[in-house]
């Protein structure tokens, strides 16, 4: 896997010996050789395991080998972000270790975190030995980090100045149709009409900035032996704004069993061991006293919003960037799946705007 962590360097060189003398040098007691292993990948930043001689282990993250958004894949941000969650909030973050900013060692920009060990539960099949009583305890974890986030004091935590405070939302619309439009792969009308639709109705902002994660949820939080988050993971769209949009931006990827659509093709949720998704949502905001009289229009801008995230995998699928993994299936169902998502989301926007 050294080779690929070693990609093409501004020197035009591709040389996986600077990457384990980086190590040596930088990590006190890494002790080389050292074993790199792809363990996240897909069209955002690519996580590798960091395993040295003495079997010590560290994550080491950067981002994707080709196809970055322009407005993506900050490695100093999300850097950043970790560390002053670390040093100076309760919300829980693997250990910041080390940061290189020198694109001559692998190509990029990269850092190196503590390794979290745990249970991450990204579809059903790894949450088939989980009690009743147990996905009870990870779901209450899960609500009450995603609160502390969003009440976090951006000043004490030292990341007010992290963007903009207001305008959430249509921030939000002006990124993402902008990436489809320049994207290029193909019309997709319906993505432009429904966010002219979401611009016109777009509600006021009821609740204070908050640190917004972007893409919370299950597999994103890794899981201790008591069920119990202990480390949030893929900092990659943090930024300030709506907590609400972000929290019912998490929403969507709680599966219930009688859903046409979901965000994930396989939810952990519907394992009949966690409650439905109403009663997740309830939970949310009896505990953080939020507003949530505004739910339908955010669920209709998710939908919008994931259709715009695909439509970008698409585009990047047909130019020939798998972000670290093997392609499998017709690529053209992606595409068939952000039409269906939008299809969704206008039919939700008939209803409900």
């Amino acid at each position: 896997m050294a080779e690929i962590l070693a990609t093409d360097t501004p020197d035009g060189q591709s040389d996986p010996s600077r990457l384990s003398t980086w190590l040596s040098e930088t990590i006190d007691t890494g002790e080389p050789p050292f074993h790199y292993e792809l363990i996240a990948a897909g069209g955002s930043n690519l996580t590798y395991s960091v395993t040295d001689a003495n079997g010590q282990r560290w994550a080491l993250r950067r981002p994707p080998m080709t196809h970055a958004l322009a407005t993506a894949h900050d490695m100093g941000r999300e850097w950043r972000i970790m560390s002053a969650l670390g040093e100076n909030s309760s919300v829980p973050v693997p250990e910041c270790v080390a940061y290189c900013e020198d694109a001559s060692v692998i190509g990029a920009p990269f850092y190196m975190m503590s390794f979290m060990d745990g249970l991450i539960l990204r579809d059903q099949q790894s949450t088939l030995a989980m009690t009743e009583a147990e996905a009870r305890v990870a779901t209450d974890s899960l609500i009450e980090v995603q609160i502390a986030l969003h009440t976090l004091d951006l000043e004490a935590v030292g990341l007010a100045d992290l963007g903009r405070h207001d305008n959430y939302v249509g921030r939000q619309l002006k990124r993402w149709r902008r990436q489809v439009l320049e994207g290029g792969s193909r019309e997709v009308p319906l993505h432009g009409e429904l966010h002219e639709r979401l611009v016109t109705a777009m509600p006021p902002e009821r609740e204070p900035p908050a640190l917004a994660h972007g893409d919370y949820r299950f597999d994103n939080c890794v899981l201790g032996d008591n069920f119990k988050v202990i480390a949030v993971l893929d900092w990659e769209l943090c930024t300030t704004g709506n907590p609400v949009a972000d929290f019912v931006w998490s929403l969507q990827y709680w599966g219930d069993p009688e859903d046409k659509m979901s965000f994930l093709l396989d939810p952990p949720t519907l394992n009949p061991v966690f409650m439905r998704r109403q009663e997740y949502c309830n939970l949310y905001a009896q505990r953080s006293g939020f507003d949530l009289s505004d739910l339908p229009y955010y669920q209709i801008f998710s939908w919008w919003k994931q259709a715009s995230i695909v439509e970008g995998a698409y585009a990047r699928r047909l130019a020939g960037a798998v972000g670290g993994m093997t392609p499998t299936g017709d690529v053209h169902d992606i595409a068939r799946r952000v039409d269906e998502m939008l299809e969704q989301a206008s039919d939700w926007a008939d209803a409900w705007l």
